[in-house]
């Protein structure tokens, strides 16, 4: 019992390997910070969830490192770290993903597996840029939502903003008509798909100066423009 409690608190991982772990673990995390710039197609994301992937990947370096091949300090850990809630939501799916990301390279990293920590950072970012720049196994979408204010009449195919529909969209299905709190405007929302996409901020640019039309969006994969 003594043997084993002594055992507990016996590190045989020296200085010099926790201060090379933790190097390519913090080397990884920057190259996993650059693929999520890369990819990620919000509207913004923050600097304190970057800063976080590269910490995120070296605690788990030290964590897998503290814990070696000590199944008692294994539990041991598990039991001090699960007294931690995380009240955070995380909104984008694919963040969630990126955090698996600096778990499982962080762990490769502790452990000393460089070839592994490095080539699987690599990898995998370039896999995740090959999957969000191109529609290798997503179909492409090319209806846009949107939505606009309109003060004055509306009377379907007469109403002055068809024309700027008829123009710049192939196609235009209204989904949704709400009346506004002082019941004298509309807002509006279709689908649309656009002759051309390169030609977005024209097309706002023309419904803005409709008489009586305002707070036009155009919203498309969860970006607006």
């Amino acid at each position: 019992m003594l043997r084993e409690f002594q055992n507990f608190f016996n590190f045989s991982i020296s200085i010099s390997d926790v201060m090379v772990n933790l190097t390519l673990a913090f080397i990884c995390g920057l190259l996993i910070c650059y693929f999520y710039k890369t990819t990620y197609r919000g509207s913004g994301y923050t600097n304190s969830f970057l800063n976080s992937l590269v910490i995120l990947v070296m605690i788990t370096s030290v964590v897998i490192m503290v814990i070696g091949n000590n199944l008692a300090r294994a539990f041991g850990l598990v039991g001090a770290m699960s007294i931690i809630r995380f009240r955070t939501a995380v909104k984008e799916p694919f963040d969630i993903i990126y955090i698996f990301y600096a778990l499982a390279i962080g762990m490769a990293a502790g452990v000393g597996l460089f070839s592994i920590a490095l080539g699987g950072t690599i990898i995998i970012g370039f896999v995740i840029v090959i999957l969000t720049k191109t529609s290798l196994v997503s179909t492409s979408k090319e209806e846009y939502l949107l939505q606009f204010y309109f003060n004055g009449d509306n009377n379907g195919n007469d109403a002055p903003y068809i024309d700027s529909l008829r123009k710049y969209c192939k196609t235009y299905k209204l989904i949704n008509i709400k009346s506004l709190g002082n019941g004298d405007g509309l807002e509006l929302s279709y689908y649309v798909k656009l002759r051309n996409v390169i030609m977005n901020n024209e097309f706002i640019k023309n419904l803005k100066k409709i008489d009586g039309l305002n707070h036009v969006n155009l919203f498309f994969d969860e970006e607006y423009f």
